[in-house]
């Protein structure tokens, strides 16, 4: 009994020293770690730890430890248009542009939804590493909803084309898939960006002030964005670089008060990257004199986050008393609610996005995604004859063009980088195993303009006799050439894409340098362009002369400069090369070499061939955001001009006069005036730069087994004569609503291998101001092969008494019909949809007429005459009924 009373004593006392440790783990967890507690509790109980000079550390994008709080590293920079970008493999669809003009809004939310599985797969096995650098966090800076309301913008590309209900329409599914659905946290953190009205030009945008009009801001520039805050639940904004009406956007009280006072936005304002820089720099804005006047400014404005370097003056800026520590507190706890929502202060267990599989990345089915995408993004534009598709049967293809055999075209801008990309030439290879398919670059994009390609090994040498092929390779264990080399070698040439695999045995693949000497030898005298491309830093040295740098850069940018070389004469080469923490490493000694012969080796394969596919257009190197672009036609980024460029022209023309069956595939981010080439040529497609899958999804359009579907989300004019100022943000003359002229194609338009008709359109005679009206049509597939259509409602009000579009898109469905099936398709216009702006900018629903156009394009007299569209008129009775904001 005396053994059993001892037994019981010692277990109680073992019970309560369990409990007391247990108490004692518990009052050991920090608040703001404390997972029973809400988020907003967790944070104010963290900002209350916080000092001044830590507060002001978290709002920076590349946010530094906090040791004594346990707050890890955090860089909120991260970018996602189409595929996870500049983190290394991931796979890459088509870009947004592309990705538009599939009028599929199912699509968008499962591409978004792909991307956000690798963004947290890549997240959680970089932190597993202790990385926490630049794009490998969880909070996005995509999409791009800007209006792509001039061709000229280089920039267009990233957007989702010039109209705000398609835009929008597009937008929601990807934001929701981007952040996903989960009670308690976010999947990713998606940021809609520039707020508000940018869209060019790239050359001023530091100094520009846009002036649009009331009306102009209530149905072109703001509708979209105000959906992506309301219905898509964005939990970021990326605020512009330009002025709007007279403040820089990102010091914009009006722009805050309109988010977070009129929308209802609760999550965090991000700066575009040094904007709040432009606030102080004489040659830029220039509204204010000191970095602490601007940064106080911009946090005011409630910009809560800066991309730049402009914050870390908030802490004299509070000392000099431009701002309240308790105003950057709001700030702060914006910032810190956003970490915690997306469990970055919980265990990974609780966190269900936290368990994707790194092995998730460019698998089967996301390589399945970006082909079914490239393939809906392709826009048939022309099909006389019905030449497309072609026979599987043929002999021999010429594939011809400087966008043929580039992976660069696939890529776009703002890219991951694909395991397996496909070029236009490889897929036609791919596709045609038993045929003489064969490439020729036949001019070059722009007159002058380079077209790079590895320096082959036959013109380098390691030393000055020329007797050693190569060139003499240092590699280094470490980023600064420290120390002796712990691999020395002879390397063919400098044509280096490791990815995420070491350089050889004992090396790290982030962390690591390596240097080439040798001598180059050019086969003959020339201008030749000669440069570089690395991840993430290189120096390029010729003849003892710096050409070339670039640091710390985690994108793909070929630095270079144009020499006259003297054919067999040594020039002596010097590469450091140097990798710094990115998930994609590589080094390329590139040149563009005098190629006075290209038109002839074209016409010369295209004369020996039974078919031609041209492959023209743009290149990321031409057109995009805030670049050094030296080529005709061409300004910053921007485009003076939107003709396909004459080199390209002039090949067009002559493969022409050969009178063979061709195929002009166009690759480019914009839209451009071939009028002579809608003439003249038989069949075009415009094919954009269309990811990873984009040379097989041509390849399966042209022969036939894909039947294209895509439709233009911007109108292809004819002439930059057609346009107003690129500097005018007026809406009036642009896009499809507002543009009077004759395109050359029309927004929505795409055309198929089969033919679609429209009939027994039903609506109601008449609603009474307010209601709902309904609208159904019966879709039916009148040609031979199976294919998708894009039905289009369009909304005109011929009876306004105000200001309105020519014609609006109110409502889009992407359906897949049968040879001869009948589908009926519905839907419903709520009265925000037939609404006007009057004088006051009052959003009404006033008596008349709503004219209801249904088709597969915009309505005119051919496209009513064939049934291809279908319209009907809708009677608004009743007093002017107030539309709800």
């Amino acid at each position: 009994m005396k053994f059993i009373s001892m037994t019981r004593i010692y277990i109680q006392a073992l019970y309560a020293l369990i409990l007391i440790i247990l108490a004692g783990c518990k009052s050991q967890v920090e608040p703001w770690l404390n997972t029973s507690l809400s988020f907003e509790e967790r944070t104010n109980a963290l900002v209350d730890q916080l000092t001044l000079q830590e507060k002001v550390d978290l709002m920076r994008y590349d946010s530094p430890a906090i040791e004594r709080l346990g707050i890890p590293e955090y860089n909120w920079w991260n970018e996602c248009l189409h595929g996870v970008a500049r983190s290394g493999y991931a796979t890459v669809f088509p870009q947004a542009i592309g990705m538009a003009a599939m009028w599929d809004s199912d699509a968008m939310f499962a591409i978004a939804d792909a991307i956000s599985d690798e963004a947290r797969a890549k997240h959680h096995d970089y932190a597993s590493r202790g990385k926490r650098g630049i794009y490998q966090g969880l909070t996005f800076w995509s999409p791009n909803i800007n209006i792509f309301r001039d061709p000229r913008w280089g920039r267009g590309m990233e957007t989702y084309g010039e109209d705000p209900y398609l835009t929008g329409e597009l937008a929601v599914p990807f934001i929701k898939g981007l952040q996903g659905n989960h009670d308690r946290y976010f999947k990713l953190v998606a940021t809609v960006k520039h707020f508000v009205a940018h869209s060019g030009p790239e050359w001023n945008r530091h100094s520009f002030d846009v002036w649009p009009s009331e009306r102009d801001m209530a149905e072109t520039y703001l509708p979209h964005f105000k959906k992506t805050i309301k219905e898509g639940k964005a939990y970021s904004v990326m605020c512009a670089y330009q002025r709007f009406r007279g403040i820089p956007c990102c010091g914009s009280k009006y722009i805050e008060n309109l988010l977070r006072n009129d929308w209802g936005f609760n999550g965090y304002i991000v700066s575009d990257c040094w904007a709040v820089r432009d606030f102080y720099e004489e040659d830029k804005h220039h509204v204010v004199s000191t970095v602490e006047e601007a940064s106080a400014m911009a946090v005011q404005a409630g910009t809560d986050l800066n991309c730049g370097d402009s914050y870390p003056a908030l802490t004299k800026a509070v000392e000099l008393g431009l701002i309240s520590e308790a105003e950057l507190d709001v700030s702060v706890k914006r910032l810190i609610l956003a970490r915690m929502k997306l469990g970055l202060f919980d265990p990974d267990k609780k966190v269900k996005y936290a368990q994707i599989p790194i092995d998730v990345l460019d698998s089967p089915k996301h390589r399945q995604l970006a082909e079914e995408a490239a393939k809906k993004s392709i826009v048939l534009l022309k099909n006389s004859n019905n030449l497309l598709p072609f026979s599987k049967e043929v002999k021999s293809v010429a594939v011809i063009g400087p966008n043929a055999n580039k992976v660069d075209i696939l890529l776009g801008n703002y890219n991951g980088f694909p395991t397996n990309p496909i070029t236009p030439y490889q897929g036609i290879k791919q596709k045609l195993p038993n045929a003489e398919v064969k490439y020729a670059q036949g001019c070059e994009l722009v007159e002058g303009f380079p077209y790079f390609e590895a320096i082959p090994n036959e013109f380098l040498f390691t030393d000055s006799t020329l007797s050693t092929s190569g060139l003499s390779a240092n590699y280094y264990p470490n980023i600064s050439f420290e120390g002796n080399p712990s691999l020395t070698r002879v390397d063919a040439n400098v044509d280096f894409i490791w990815g995420n695999t070491p350089p050889a045995e004992g090396f790290a693949y982030d962390q690591f340098s390596a240097t080439w000497e040798g001598f180059l030898v050019p086969p003959s005298s020339g201008t030749y362009f000669l440069g570089a491309e690395g991840f993430s830093g290189f120096v390029l040295h010729v003849d003892g002369q710096e050409l070339a740098q670039r640091k710390n850069d985690h994108r793909p940018v070929i630095e270079y400069e144009e020499l006259n070389l003297v054919g067999g004469r040594p020039y002596r080469i010097r590469i450091e090369y140097f990798q710094n923490n990115t998930e994609y490493a590589t080094m390329r000694l590139l040149w563009s070499t005098p190629k006075p012969n290209l038109m002839t080796e074209a016409i010369n394969l295209a004369k020996t061939s039974d078919l031609v596919v041209l492959c023209m257009g743009l290149s990321p190197m031409l057109e995009g955001e805030e670049m050094k672009v030296r080529a005709e036609g061409f300004s910053g980024g921007d485009r003076v001009d939107i003709k396909l460029p004459n080199s390209q022209h002039a090949l067009i023309k002559e493969i022409h006069k050969l009178q063979k069956p061709t195929v002009l595939v166009l690759l480019n981010g914009s839209a451009l005036a071939i009028n002579w080439e809608a003439e003249n040529l038989d069949a075009i497609m415009e094919a954009w730069y269309p990811g990873q899958a984009g040379g097989k999804a041509i390849a399966d359009v042209i022969f036939g087994d894909y039947n294209p579907s895509g439709r233009l989300p911007i109108t292809f004019y004819r002439s930059v004569d057609d346009l107003p100022s690129f500097e005018e943000y007026s809406m009036s003359g642009r896009t499809y609503r507002y543009f009077k002229g004759e395109p050359l194609y029309e927004f929505g338009f795409g055309l198929s291998y089969t033919t679609f008709s429209y009939s027994n359109l039903r609506l109601p005679q008449s609603v009474i101001s307010g209601e709902i009206i309904t609208v159904s049509v019966d879709v039916k597939n009148t040609g031979s092969m199976d294919g998708d259509e894009v039905v289009q409602l369009y909304v005109s009000l011929p009876d306004a008494r105000y200001p309105v579009p020519i014609r609006s898109l109110q409502g889009f469905k992407r359906v897949n019909l049968a040879a001869g099936e009948t589908k009926t398709v519905e839907f419903m216009l709520t009265p925000s949809q037939f609404a006007c702006l009057n004088n006051d900018m009052v959003v009404l629903v006033s008596a008349g007429r709503v004219l209801v156009s249904v088709g597969g394009k915009q309505p005119d007299a051919k496209s009513l005459a064939t049934q291809a569209v279908v319209q009907g008129i809708v009677k608004v009775t009743g007093e002017p009924y107030l539309v709800e904001n």
